[in-house]
């Protein structure tokens, strides 16, 4: 069966939310050499983002001539859990935010320094050393009186169809999961080893890029970085995976 006779049958099935007992990180469903390579640090290649994000949480930056440990110490103490609990709402700007914009919001109101760019290497590495200090932990995200818009919001995105293909998220990532599209195997689509190193991309890569390249995929007009849509489908999906361990940085093909 061809990519686009696929795609077709995919169109025709209205999806259904996988259940709790059949909920599974995706690292499930990649050959045992992807897995040996997540397994181990010193073949998995998104430890060098790691490795640099180490570097940079002690650099001091901006104006105020502060590093990320002049306030929070060490890593492995307080970041622990931190990227499991990401996005959150933020109630001085009053919206949600996911990692890479706290750590973009902490350079600038604190350290006074320019943001980094999406997918700059510094923010990957950032991002994937704060994210690393959670691994094995549950995603637990916060669902509230502030954050439940937000939900509501991606739950949308997700199973809205969208682009010239008219697919939704959930008619790949909810009812496919585990067949092929064009070789490749269909995951359920969780966030918890993002930043992810791919090995299509042969690089470290965000969340967001990822789901800019499905969006792209369909045909669809892509949300730019950082956008509401794009941090309320993190949420969505973040709360979908509630429950699975971090696996940052995974590895996925």
């Amino acid at each position: 069966m061809t990519v686009a006779t696929t795609l077709v049958a995919l169109q025709m099935v209205s999806a259904g939310e996988i259940a709790p007992a059949d909920r599974r990180s995706d690292y499930s469903l990649m050959s045992r050499d992807n897995q040996a390579m997540q397994d181990d640090d010193r073949a998995n290649p998104g430890m060098l983002w790691v490795l640099e994000g180490e570097k940079l949480w002690t650099e001091k930056v901006g104006s105020s001539a502060q590093s990320c440990a002049d306030c929070h110490g060490r890593a492995d103490d307080t970041m622990k859990g931190v990227a499991a609990r990401y996005p959150t709402f933020d109630p001085a700007r009053g919206r949600l935010v996911d990692l890479e914009q706290r750590i973009n919001l902490c350079r600038t109101d604190h350290q006074h320094a320019a943001p980094l760019a999406w997918e700059d290497h510094g923010l990957l590495g950032l991002t994937a050393y704060v994210a690393s200090q959670s691994r094995g932990l549950p995603t637990n995200v916060t669902v509230d009186d502030s954050t439940r818009p937000h939900l509501a919001a991606g739950r949308t995105l997700f199973t809205q169809r969208q682009g010239q293909i008219n697919l939704s998220c959930e008619q790949c990532h909810d009812d496919h999961w585990g067949e092929r599209l064009g070789g490749n195997i269909i995951p359920q689509g969780h966030p918890n080893g993002f930043p992810i190193y791919r090995l299509e991309w042969q690089s470290l890569g965000s969340l967001q890029r990822r789901l800019r390249n499905c969006m792209t995929a369909v045909r669809a007009e892509p949300y730019p970085y950082g956008s509401s849509e794009n941090v309320d489908l993190e949420f969505y999906l973040m709360w979908r995976a509630r429950g699975l361990p971090i696996e940052a940085p995974a590895v996925r093909p």
